[in-house]
């Protein structure tokens, strides 16, 4: 798998984590860089944490699907990122109810927004990718675009973040298209 796809597939994995980011940093009244760290740390952390353990439970799976794993990975790309478009489109006005510098908030919007990344886990394993270089991009890419957006989110509010949700999962269903259409023109 190149760098370039990749860093597409690290873009739109951190599309749902920037989206929450930019909310985060509307309901945050003084906010502070270091509030925008432990929000990136959160997401990014658990962004490269997820496709690792999707990955050892496709490792599993691999033998019985060996043969139509392009289509798994294609069904699971297509999945991920048709969720995503619909649920940009479904997003609530308003910043969260909850603090989102609390640790139990933050664990369960870091775990809400990185379970696409466990499935994309899977499609890697499927797909005979080494985990490495995948986990620290997508890793990298969350964090840096989680800090960027909580800050965005004190100055430009809730302007682009159903857009953003639904440009993550467009990128995730083209990378799922590629993946099909390389393996059926082999």
């Amino acid at each position: 798998m190149s760098l370039l796809t990749v860093i597409s597939i690290a873009l739109g994995l951190s599309m749902d984590a920037l989206a929450v980011s930019i909310t985060s940093g509307i309901a945050i009244r003084d906010l502070r860089p270091g509030h925008a760290l432990k929000i990136a740390l959160f997401f990014g952390g658990f962004q490269a944490v997820m496709p690792v353990l999707g990955w050892l439970a496709g490792l599993s799976m691999r033998g019985f699907i060996s043969g139509v794993d392009h289509w798994v990975a294609f069904g699971l790309l297509l999945f991920v990122g048709g969720k995503m478009i619909r649920e940009s489109f479904s997003m609530r006005e308003g910043a969260p109810k909850d603090d989102p510098l609390d640790d139990t908030v933050l664990l369960m919007l870091a775990v809400a927004t990185s379970i696409d990344a466990l499935a994309v886990g899977i499609t890697f394993s499927f797909l005979s990718v080494s985990i490495a270089l995948p986990v620290v991009v997508i890793g990298a890419v969350t964090f840096a675009l989680s800090f960027a957006g909580v800050l965005l989110g004190k100055r430009v509010g809730h302007v682009f973040e159903s857009r953003i949700e639904a440009a993550g999962g467009l990128i995730l269903i083209g990378i799922g298209c590629k993946i099909l259409f390389d393996h059926l023109t082999r």
